[in-house]
C-alpha cells in the first residue's frame, strides 16, 4: 500500500492514480487530489479555512460531504477511515436500491462516489479538539494541524460496548472478539457464544453459522433484533438461545475456554465451554469532541432538532452519535443529506446578516 500525500490515505499501489515528482512515483486516492498535488500550492494540504468542516466518514458523513459537493459549498471531510462501522456489517437488507448488499460493497460505492463522482476535499486523521472561536470553530487534528471553519458537522458515530466482565480484557484477540468478519477464520469448527440480541449479534450469529460448530446466543432480553433475522436465527438448528442470561466472567490463560453465565434475577449460575465469543451488545456515541460544547442526552448523545442544529449555532449532527430515532446506516445516510442541506442553509443567514451589517 503507498500514501497519498494530500489526504494521506492509504491506496492500493496496483490501481492508484499516479504521477512522477522529482523522479519518484507519487500515488493519490482519486483524480482530485492528483489535480491538488499538480497546482502551484504543492504537494500539501495548505487551506485552513472552510464553511463547512464534516468530522467523520461513516454513512451519515461520507452522504454529508457528497451533498455539500452538489451544493457547491467550501468543505472539507476529516475522518480516520471511510466506512465507519458499515464496514463491519455483514448483511444489510433493504437499503434503497438493494434488496441484499455487505458492509464492504456499500462502503465502496461511497468511496467511489466520494472520491470520484462528487470529489471533496478530505483528510485521513483524528480530530482530538473543536473549540468555540470569534466566527465559528478551529478544529485540531491529531497531527496538531488547526482548521478554522464557520459551521462543523459532527458524524462521528459509535463505538462498541464491552461487558466489563472478569476476564474480558486478558483475553481480547486471544478468543475474545467485537464482530469484525475477519475474526470468524479463528474459530472454524469451534463451540462458540454470541453475546447480545440486536442486530449485530443476529448478523453474526448467522455468518458463524457457516463457520462454528456449535452457536450458544445469549441476551439479558429477549432478542430485540428485526423480526425477519429473528426468525431466521430461532429455526438455526445450531443455535442454542439463552435469553435473559448474563455472561458474568471469561476463562481461560493463552486462550479462551469457557464463560460464566447467571440467569438475570436469580442465583443460578451456568458454565458453557467456548473457544471464541463474539460481543455485541451495542455501541456508545463517539461525543467526547462536544460534550463541552453542545447539550447531550443520558446516553451521550448529541440532542438535535428536526434540521440536525445542535444546542451550539452553527454545529450540526447526524447518524447514530445523536438522539434521532433508529441506528440504522439508510437512516445515518438520510440524516447526514439533511445535515448538509442545513448547513448550507445557515451559512446562507451568516452571509445575509453580515451583507446586512456593511
Amino acid at each position: 500500500m503507498k500514501i497519498d500525500p494530500i489526504c494521506r490515505m492509504e491506496v492500493d499501489e496496483a490501481s492508484a492514480l499516479t504521477t512522477e515528482a522529482d523522479g519518484a512515483t507519487v500515488y493519490f486516492c482519486s483524480e482530485g487530489c492528483k489535480d491538488r498535488f499538480l497546482t502551484d500550492e504543492g504537494a500539501r494540504l495548505t487551506r485552513t479555512a472552510y464553511d463547512l468542516v464534516i468530522i467523520g466518514g461513516g454513512p451519515a458523513g461520507l452522504t454529508a460531504a457528497v451533498y455539500a459537493a452538489t451544493l457547491k459549498m467550501d468543505v472539507l471531510l476529516i475522518t480516520r477511515d471511510l466506512g465507519g462501522q458499515a464496514i463491519d456489517s455483514r448483511k444489510i437488507e433493504n437499503y434503497m436500491g438493494f434488496d441484499f448488499i455487505t458492509g464492504p460493497e456499500l462502503v465502496e460505492k461511497f468511496r467511489d462516489q466520494l472520491l470520484h463522482s462528487h470529489y471533496v476535499e478530505h483528510l485521513i486523521s483524528e480530530v482530538e479538539r473543536i473549540e468555540a472561536i470569534d466566527g465559528g470553530f478551529a478544529i485540531t487534528t491529531a497531527e496538531i494541524e488547526r482548521f478554522t471553519s464557520r459551521t462543523i458537522l459532527l458524524a462521528t458515530g459509535m463505538t462498541r460496548r464491552r461487558l466489563g466482565v472478569e476476564g474480558e480484557e486478558q483475553l481480547q484477540r486471544r478468543g475474545i472478539f467485537y464482530g469484525n468478519v475477519q475474526d470468524l477464520a479463528f474459530v472454524q469448527d469451534k463451540a462458540v457464544v454470541v453475546i447480545g440480541g440486536g442486530n449485530s449479534a443476529l448478523q453474526m450469529v448467522e455468518s458463524l453459522d457457516r463457520v462454528a460448530a456449535a452457536i450458544a446466543l445469549i441476551s439479558d432480553t429477549e432478542l430485540t433484533g428485526d423480526a425477519t433475522i429473528v426468525g431466521r436465527v430461532r429455526r438455526q438448528a445450531r443455535v442454542t438461545l439463552y435469553e435473559g442470561h448474563k455472561v458474568t466472567a471469561f476463562h481461560g490463560d493463552d486462550g479462551l475456554r469457557g464463560i460464566t453465565m447467571r440467569r438475570i434475577g436469580t442465583n443460578e449460575v451456568r458454565e458453557l465451554p467456548a473457544e471464541g465469543a463474539f460481543i455485541a451488545i451495542g455501541f456508545k456515541p463517539n461525543t467526547g469532541l462536544v460534550m463541552e460544547l453542545v447539550e447531550t442526552n443520558d446516553r451521550g448523545e448529541i440532542r438535535i432538532g428536526g434540521d440536525c442544529a445542535t444546542t451550539q449555532p452553527g454545529i450540526f449532527a447526524a447518524g447514530d452519535c445523536t438522539d434521532a430515532f433508529g441506528k440504522r446506516i439508510i437512516i445515518a445516510s438520510g440524516e447526514g443529506a439533511k445535515a448538509a442541506l442545513a448547513a448550507r442553509q445557515h451559512i446562507l443567514q451568516l452571509r445575509r446578516e453580515a451583507k446586512a451589517r456593511r
